[in-house]
């Protein structure tokens, strides 16, 4: 498995990934160290769930670290362009290079992306042909993980039985209360965020449009196309196997023709 590493440098998109990468780590410490542990020993809920919670923050924190370091498409500095592609090319008026069309020059990474949807902070990393796959993945694990938590966080003092063995002395017991509910508002909060994106992303992958190009363009000058949602994520994803839509750790594999110079994920 060949994967190209792609590094921003950022400082604040360095920050704002450190951010997400903070509420990942807080919601995968405490939740399982306040609910999910305390209660599985004590036999209140089964190891499946338990195994459920670890797998989804494990998916979550994959995606994220594949969305922010995968190259999303960069154009390399003299690309061979084939003769019967020439009409499909044009020029990039602030870096000078030959570029596909549809492609973008992204301002903060310093260079022309295929493709490109937009450039996420949140990633510290252009969305783009080769990595839009990684970004709907991280949008998707981010909403599973969210729910999972804000689930439990309810359940704890809703549903699951008392637990009868507490450290009265520990952090966790005398703050709990604070700490869990800290950590149901970074669910809500990344729930209800990235569920809006994911509907976005995913209404503008099947209409075939970009962020930016809905954003550079009127309504009336875009040229919507309406695909299947199966064809278009397939495109995408670069696989007709639904189940490898799921795995962040793989290359993705265009369906179309490729470029000579296209880069592998």
């Amino acid at each position: 498995m060949k994967l190209r590493l792609h590094f921003v440098v950022d400082p604040l998109g360095w920050l704002c990934v450190s951010m997400v990468f903070g509420i990942w780590l807080y919601n995968s410490v405490f939740v399982p160290t306040l609910v999910l542990l305390p209660h599985y020993n004590e036999g209140h809920i089964s190891w499946a769930l338990v195994i459920c919670y670890y797998l989804a923050s494990a998916l979550c924190i994959l995606a994220l670290l594949r969305a922010s370091t995968a190259d999303p498409g960069r154009l390399p500095p003299d690309p061979h362009i084939p003769f019967s592609e020439r009409a499909d090319w044009e020029l990039c008026n602030k870096c000078n290079l030959m570029r596909p069309k549809r492609s973008h020059h992204c301002s903060r990474c310093g260079h022309c992306v295929r493709r490109m949807d937009h450039h996420c902070p949140w990633i510290n990393n252009c969305v783009g042909e080769d990595n839009h796959w990684l970004f709907l993945q991280l949008c998707f694990y981010t909403q599973v993980l969210s729910l999972f938590t804000l689930v439990m966080d309810f359940c704890q003092y809703y549903y699951f039985q008392p637990l009868t063995v507490l450290d009265q002395d520990a952090f966790t017991t005398q703050h709990e209360l604070a700490l869990l509910r800290v950590s149901a508002l970074m669910g809500l909060v990344m729930f209800g965020g990235m569920g809006s994106l994911f509907y976005t992303q995913m209404a503008g992958i099947i209409s075939d449009t970009t962020t930016i190009e809905k954003m550079s363009r009127t309504l009336d000058e875009i040229h919507v196309t309406k695909r299947s949602w199966q064809w278009a994520l397939s495109e995408v994803f670069g696989t007709r196997w639904k189940l490898l839509w799921l795995i962040p750790l793989r290359s993705r594999h265009p369906l179309q023709a490729a470029h000579s110079f296209r880069n592998e994920v």
